[in-house]
């Protein structure tokens, strides 16, 4: 089965920002549609959710346990893709949780944002 691209981004907003508001899960999302524009990344969304050592469930993907939660996210997904969605990350195209990592090359970007757990970077 070939992953649609809503499927990709749930699975990331599921993975990466299960537990989180619906704003924290948005800005998630927002945050792989960035790079999906930027010159940097891929441009599209199965290829960014994808890429190697971008987002750290993909090298281990976990199946689905929480329907209710891969729902919500897969909701989201459509809404942001379809562009229903306010920018929370300010064109954020980096994200960690601070309570889980601390990143040396976070020290290299402005926090844009914080949302739930996570705290959105742009560059300096």
């Amino acid at each position: 089965m070939i992953a649609t691209a809503a499927v990709c981004l749930a699975m990331n907003i599921y993975h990466e920002a299960r537990g989180e508001s619906i704003d924290g899960m948005i800005a998630v999302a927002q945050v792989t549609l960035n790079r999906v524009e930027a010159s940097e990344y891929p441009d599209d969304i199965c290829e960014v959710v994808y890429q190697r050592k971008q987002f750290s469930w993909t090298a281990d993907p976990n199946d689905i346990d929480d329907v209710e939660s891969y729902t919500l996210a897969a909701l989201i997904a459509e809404e942001v893709i379809d562009g229903r969605t306010a920018d929370l990350v300010y064109g954020a195209l980096h994200y960690y949780a601070p309570h889980a990592a601390d990143p040396y090359w976070a020290n290299d970007f402005v926090i844009a944002a914080q949302i739930g757990r996570h705290v959105f970077l742009v560059e300096d």
